[in-house]
This record gives C-alpha cells, sequence and structure tokens, in this order.
C-alpha cells in the first residue's frame, strides 16, 4: 500500500509561511502550535503515506514522535466475536486483487497522474497534492502548501526527498525499502512479494463494519502493520503502521474511504490518517491513466 509523505519539521516550515502572510484564522494558536513542534523537532518525524495498492494518497505531512517516545495507537478498531468465518491470509488477499478490478484491468495500465488537496485538522492550513507514477516502480508526489514545496521520489533504484528546510536527501536502509514497495505500480498484484510473513489476528469492527485483520511483517522489520480488510468489499479500509525516517520510527492509523472505478481498477479518493499529535486529510479529485511520463521526471534532482 502506498503512503507519501512530508516530515513535521517540512509543515513547520510552511506553516510559518502562511503565519507570517495572515492567512492562519488564529494567529497565535498557530504560533503555539509551532513552539510545540520546535520543541521537540529533533524528534519529530513524518509518516509517509499513500495507502494503496493503489492508492496514491496518503500524502501528506504528519507531525509524530519517534518510537521511543510514543506506542503504537490503537485506532478505533475494536476486538469483535466474528460474526464470518475468518478466512486465511491467501483468500483474504485474492479478494483483495479481485475486490481493485482483477489482473486484466490493472494489466493494461501503466502510468498514473493524481491530484488533490490536503487539509490539517485543527489548523487552516490546506494544500494541494499531486502523485506521479510509472511503471513498474517509479514514483513522484508533490505537496505544496502556500509558497512551500515538498517533493519525494523514487526512479526504481534511488529514493529522495526535497524540502526547503533540509534540502536534497537520498534515502537509505528501512525508509528505502518502504519507499520501493511504494513505488510498486502494480502492488495490489505483487502484494505478497511485499511482506515475508502475513497472520490473520481475526476480525474487528472499523466504524461499524467487520474487518479481517491482516498483519504483514516486512523483510527486516519486527513490527508488523496491520490492515483492516472489509469483510464486505475485500478492500482495506485501515491500516495501522509505522514509517521509518532519520529522525527514528513514526506509528499512524490510516483509513481509507470513498472507493471509486477508475478505468476498470478501484481507488480510495479520501484518506484520513491520525498520529500521536496530529490529523490530517486527503481528498484526490482527478486521476488519469496512461499519461505520457517521462523517466527523468522520477530521477533525484542535481545539486544546485
Amino acid at each position: 500500500m502506498k503512503r507519501v509523505c512530508a516530515p513535521s519539521e517540512y509543515l513547520a516550515v510552511a506553516t510559518r509561511g502562511i503565519d507570517r502572510a495572515s492567512n492562519l484564522a488564529d494567529a497565535s494558536r498557530a504560533a503555539d502550535y509551532e513552539d510545540s513542534l520546535l520543541d521537540r523537532n529533533s524528534d519529530a518525524i513524518v509518516k509517509r503515506s499513500f495507502v494503496a495498492a493503489c492508492l496514491l494518497c496518503a500524502l501528506a505531512c504528519i507531525f509524530s514522535l519517534p518510537l521511543d517516545a510514543q506506542a503504537a495507537p490503537s485506532g478505533s478498531a475494536k476486538p469483535d466475536p466474528p460474526s464470518v468465518k475468518i478466512p486465511s491470509a491467501d483468500q483474504i488477499l485474492t479478494r483483495y486483487i479481485d475486490a481493485v478490478g482483477g489482473r486484466a484491468a490493472w494489466g493494461i495500465l501503466t502510468s498514473r497522474v493524481s491530484a488533490g488537496t490536503m487539509k490539517v485538522t485543527g489548523l487552516n492550513v490546506t494544500g494541494t497534492v499531486e502523485i506521479h507514477e510509472k511503471a513498474p516502480n517509479r514514483m513522484l508526489t508533490v505537496v505544496k502548501i502556500g509558497d512551500t514545496s515538498f517533493r519525494q521520489g523514487f526512479d526504481g533504484k534511488i529514493g529522495w526527498t526535497e524540502d526547503p528546510q533540509n534540502g536534497l536527501r537520498e534515502q537509505a536502509g528501512a525508509e528505502l525499502g518502504e519507499t520501493q514497495r511504494e513505488a510498486d505500480f502494480y502492488s495490489p498484484l505483487n502484494f505478497r512479494n511485499h511482506y515475508t510473513k502475513f497472520t490473520v489476528a481475526g476480525s474487528e469492527k472499523v466504524d461499524g463494519r467487520d474487518a479481517f485483520v491482516l498483519q504483514a511483517t516486512a523483510p527486516g522489520d519486527d513490527d508488523p502493520d496491520k490492515i483492516y480488510f472489509d469483510a464486505q468489499s475485500g478492500l482495506p479500509i485501515r491500516i495501522l503502521g509505522h514509517h521509518h525516517s532519520p529522525g527514528g520510527v513514526a506509528w499512524f492509523v490510516e483509513d481509507l474511504s470513498d472507493y471509486r472505478e477508475i478505468d476498470g481498477v478501484k481507488l480510495p479518493f479520501a484518506i484520513a490518517q491520525t498520529s500521536m499529535d496530529s490529523e490530517f486529510t486527503v481528498e484526490i479529485s482527478e486521476v488519469h491513466h496512461n499519461v505520457a511520463l517521462e523517466d527523468s521526471q522520477f530521477s533525484k534532482p542535481a545539486v544546485q
């Protein structure tokens, strides 16, 4: 599942710029919020978000504390006596492929351009999101907040991020591994290859709906993500996951909704993500497939 993000430090910079431009409805509250972020800016990190096997979305900036300073959020899902027979991990993943359109529909797609808006809950901070994806494994995400831009890309080998505060940075280790998985254009079809272990953890209620809980462990990672698949539709509706960055590990809860069929495949058009100290939402407004995209746009920019 795909996620995209910008570190909390980035959003703090953007928020200050918006504040100076008097675009915040409550300047004093925004200043207090910035100060609280700056007090722990060495710890703050962000979660990449995009979910999906298809999703392009997951996007945006989330502030969170590293794992040694926070516990994994539990989300609102509650264990519930199973009202339906619990399927195996293989059955859940096979149905997932069918639910998002099937192999044939995904096989005729070669690229995707998605655009939308994001909003940080509790602040008058909004921005735009644009994601370019090209088969088999290239991705570029651009988040703009006011006059500030954040970019994250993967060219098939090199993962990189660029923002005004930290400049251009190349990814490595677990962070790069996450980006490689997220950049897989055919992620729903290849989902079994992205993780080394799957465990079905029963069923739970998510916003009143029965969901099968699948724990997925990535290579070299001891902490599994939990993915909640709607028992009725087979689509993923919640992810309890974590993201690695140079600052540490950030946990998040991501809810996916408003699935729409575009060119034969289903994608979530609404994403809500919550970490220990923030919430944001992303709404996708348009998706275009099989757009001509040059490989060069995904490459790490040359240092100026």
